[in-house]
């Protein structure tokens, strides 16, 4: 909503900074302008996903779901984990923002290890399968990669790297 009033804020500063100009010298100056250009659907799209995950943390829903995750696992490595394999199905950026909801800094430092491995958790788990980045989708479309040949060709060294990291991580912050 920030964004959002920002963007507000812009539009109305810029239209009374470019009042008297010629149309076409303003036409390009303006926010208007610039909208023209974006790719509004998808900004739509994070913008109502962050917005849904905001519901959710507000309900508190996130916050049960971190209990259950907490009672039922414990375990950082484990939960980052499958978050991390969720992100292969579902874009990483409403997970971290649930992460994020799920687990206040209150609760977890900033500089904890549990952010440190959802980072690469939710940001490589979306390599398992195509669909799981935003990337990867735009790859399909501009390739022409079929999703059953990405399953049988890739995914299985996607999930080897996948699960390397996550170990090679943990030796280094548990023996090493």
């Amino acid at each position: 909503m920030g964004i959002m009033l920002g963007v507000g804020t812009l539009w109305y500063v810029t239209e009374m900074m470019h009042k008297g100009r010629e149309p076409e010298v303003r036409g390009r100056l303006t926010v208007a302008a610039v909208l023209r250009r974006i790719d509004t659907p998808s900004i739509l799209f994070f913008l109502g996903i962050l917005l849904a995950v905001a519901a959710l943390e507000t309900s508190g829903h996130l916050h049960l779901l971190a209990s259950g995750l907490n009672d039922a696992i414990g375990n950082i490595y484990i939960i980052n984990t499958l978050i991390g394999m969720l992100s292969s199905i579902v874009d990483n950026v409403p997970l971290v923002a649930a992460a994020m909801g799920m687990y206040p800094i209150s609760q977890i430092p900033v500089d904890d290890k549990f952010w440190e491995l959802l980072a690469y958790c939710a940001g490589t788990g979306g390599s398992i399968l195509i669909i799981g980045s935003a990337a990867g989708v735009a790859t399909m479309g501009i390739l022409k990669i079929d999703f059953i040949w990405y399953l049988r060709k890739i995914s299985f060294y996607a999930l080897i790297g996948y699960f390397s990291g996550i170990l090679v991580y943990y030796l280094l912050e548990n023996v090493m």
